[in-house]
Formats: C-alpha cells, sequence, structure tokens
C-alpha cells in the first residue's frame, strides 16, 4: 500500500515565501515539492536535489535567499521520500523506477511539468549528488550547471575497449568486503549493509526510536562529533576503509541504529544545536515514522545489481561539461570514502570545474550547519554561471 500523503504542508509551518504542493512528473511518479520565489514572473530555476535520509526540508535554508537573488527554487522530495510517491515499496517490488537513471526522468518531467526547457542550476547533496550529475551527464541541454555536494562524482563508466581482441581480466578475488569482514575486528561497509532486507526494520522499528536515531545519526556525521577528522585514503581495500567511523564502515554484527546509538548527544548539547532544533529534526522523523526509510534504502540497493549496469553504460567514457562546483564540509568523511573519486571528479569527470570547497564547521550536512557560508558559495556560482535563457 503507499504510504504517501497528499496533504501538503500547513503554512504555518513554513517560512513565509515558501510553499508546499504535489506536481505529477508525467513518469508514473507525483513529487511533494517545496517552493520559493514562485510569485514573481519568469525567473530562472534551481532544482535542490535532498540526499538520504533527509527530505526537501533539507534545503529550508537556502530557498529564500535563493529566491531573493531572482530564482525559482524548487526543492522535491525524492522518489520513495516524505510525501512524494514511492514510499509504500516493499523489499521483493520492482526496482527499476529508483535506479539513477529513472531519478533523472523523475528531474526532467518536473522540469517540463513546471513549464521549463532549461533551468539555471541542479544541486545535489549526499544521495541527490550523483542523481543531479546524471541529469548532466544525460541533458546537459536541460541542466545548464551543476553543484554537487559532499558526494564527489567519480564519472561514468570506462569505455571497454578492445575486448574483441584481448580478454577481460577477471575480478579479483576476495572483495574488498570480504577483507573488511575477515579482519580481526569484522566490519561491513554502510552501503552494503543498506541495500540488505533487514535495514529498513532495524532503523524503522529500533529500540530506540525513529527521532533520537536520527538525532544520534545526524550528530554522528556532522563537525559536532569531534572524532571526525577525515583525510584522503590510499586505496579501496579493507585496512584503509577500516580508518572510517562506524557509520561508514560499520562493526559486522551491529546494525546502523546500534552504531550510532553510543554516540547520541546530551539534552544540553541537543538544546544546543541551533543548526538542527528538536522541532526541525521533528519533520524528518515525523515522516519516516509514518513511511520507513525502504524508499530511500532502494537507491543504495540498485547500486549492487547488476542488471542497472547496462543503463550507465550507455554513457560509458562521457564527461560532464557544463559549469560546475564541488561543496563539503572539512568535517565530511564523505569527500574521501570512495579514494580517487575526488581528485577524478576534478580532473576528468567533470571537464569545467569552476571550484571545490570545503567548508570550515561542518560535517556532511553542509547546507544544514553551515547555511550562511553555503549559500554565499552557492550565489557567487550562480552570479558567474546563470544565463538570461535558462529558464
Amino acid at each position: 500500500m503507499e504510504k504517501n500523503t497528499n496533504v501538503a504542508y500547513a503554512q504555518s509551518n513554513l517560512p513565509s515565501g515558501i510553499r508546499s504542493r504535489f506536481i505529477d512528473t508525467n513518469n508514473d511518479c507525483t513529487l511533494h515539492v517545496l517552493e520559493s520565489g514562485f510569485d514573481t514572473g519568469e525567473r530562472p530555476c534551481i532544482l535542490l536535489l535532498h540526499g538520504f535520509p533527509e527530505l526537501a526540508y533539507s534545503w529550508r535554508n537556502q530557498m529564500l535567499p535563493l529566491a531573493q537573488a531572482g530564482f525559482h527554487v524548487v526543492a522535491p522530495d525524492l522518489r520513495g521520500y516524505g510525501r512524494s510517491s514511492g514510499t509504500g515499496v516493499g523489499f521483493d517490488d520492482d526496482l527499476s523506477p529508483y535506479s539513477l537513471l529513472n531519478r533523472v526522468s523523475d528531474t526532467l518531467g518536473l522540469v517540463h511539468a513546471l513549464g521549463y526547457r532549461r533551468v539555471a542550476a541542479v544541486i545535489g547533496h549526499d544521495y541527490g549528488s550523483p542523481i543531479a550529475a546524471w541529469c548532466a551527464v544525460a541533458r546537459p541541454d536541460v541542466f545548464a550547471s551543476l553543484v554537487l555536494m559532499s558526494a564527489p562524482f567519480a564519472g561514468t563508466p570506462r569505455p571497454l575497449l578492445n575486448t574483441a581482441n584481448e580478454s577481460r581480466r577477471p575480478a579479483t578475488s576476495p572483495s574488498v568486503f570480504e577483507d573488511l569482514a575477515a579482519l580481526p575486528q569484522p566490519r561491513k561497509h554502510y552501503q552494503k549493509y543498506y541495500a540488505t532486507r533487514e535495514a529498513n526494520d532495524d532503523i524503522w522499528h529500533c529500540a530506540q526510536g525513529v527521532h533520537d536515531f536520527l538525532r544520534a545519526y545526524y550528530h554522528m556525521k556532522s563537525a559536532d562529533w569531534k572524532q571526525n577528522a577525515p583525510h584522503p585514503l590510499a586505496a579501496t581495500k579493507a585496512s584503509e576503509w577500516a580508518k572510517m567511523p562506524r557509520y561508514y564502515i560499520m562493526d559486522l554484527d551491529k546494525d546502523m541504529a546500534q552504531s550510532v546509538a553510543p554516540e547520541m548527544p546530551s539534552a544540553a548539547d541537543i538544546a544546543d544545536c541551533e543548526w538542527l532544533t528538536d522541532d526541525e529534526l521533528a519533520v524528518y522523523s515525523a515522516e519516516y515514522e509514518r513511511t520507513g526509510f525502504q524508499g530511500g534504502l532502494q537507491g543504495y540497493r540498485v547500486r549492487w545489481i547488476a542488471e542497472f549496469t547496462p543503463e550507465s553504460r550507455l554513457y560509458a567514457g562521457r564527461t560532464i561539461d557544463v559549469p560546475s562546483m564541488f561543496i563539503a564540509g572539512k568535517s565530511d568523511w564523505g569527500v574521501y570514502q570512495f579514494p580517487g573519486a575526488f581528485e577524478s571528479m576534478q580532473t576528468s569527470a567533470c571537464t569545467c570545474m569552476l571550484g571545490t570547497h570545503l567548508v570550515d564547521g561542518a560535517g556532511h550536512w553542509v547546507q544544514q550547519e553551515q547555511p550562511e557560508a553555503t549559500n554565499e558559495l552557492l550565489l557567487a556560482f550562480l552570479r558567474r554561471t546563470a544565463s538570461d535563457d535558462a529558464r
């Protein structure tokens, strides 16, 4: 049964100038969106794509400043999240609606449904970052510029050249995931865990409850958790990955709720957390308590399923050629979790990279932890790249 609701956010729960509504993308999906800058004639459009476990609400501190700069700003709950279609999905249901390229189709359908042929920028954070990147790969005619946040884009698949004349080298064995499990303190990669059948129930029905799970999870991945001191890793191997915190490279015998529970901040620390008040966190927890997490977890599952590889190979060797920028928190391990991705993004994947910025005082949730610094970077980029025909 579908678990989204067709009830928009109450206006009393939103800042003046932001509205909530539903838009049919004509891709078998209705998206709940937050909008700003919708009431002053024709404006260039900007799309803001959130990550996991987040919502359109994650962009609450960006929407009004971007609208005040002259843009129509649109932030959807992605398919499977919040009040959009797809939250009622089960583990055994069809995964194809949640593939990266179908999410590009959702995004393109949203653009067209809003009446635009072209948007000034697509901006993605966390899981929204690869969606935004693939938008720029597949339809650079529509997505005029790109901002990636927290998750570097290493590039499209490499072309499999000369395979008619040379045999392909078999994959090495054992895999890095098997090596993680064989460490003296056995570990596992969080993305592999998020692809398992039990992940949704583990966190939806965890002992501490959804609200406290999210508080600990957001805290542990933020700059408030002082143990976050990220740095480049030498290679994709178990001994290097094991240097990352337990929210990325988990203990083999623990689920994610158990992994973050020991780092639950104190009541005093929660009261002092200005970037995510308990009322703000309640927006997230209320949605996830209602829907569960499977709609978001489907995005992790498609990564490991071979049937979805051919669709990305259609773009093998293609680069992102629109103006691009990368933003992350200086305390964000997401920058380095896949060794070489941060460097490849700058040297080969994006041919018009205008800047990479690691923001002081922020971890993984950079646009929430340091909204003013993030907004300054976004506005400077948009002033440099946005054109009058980006509508």
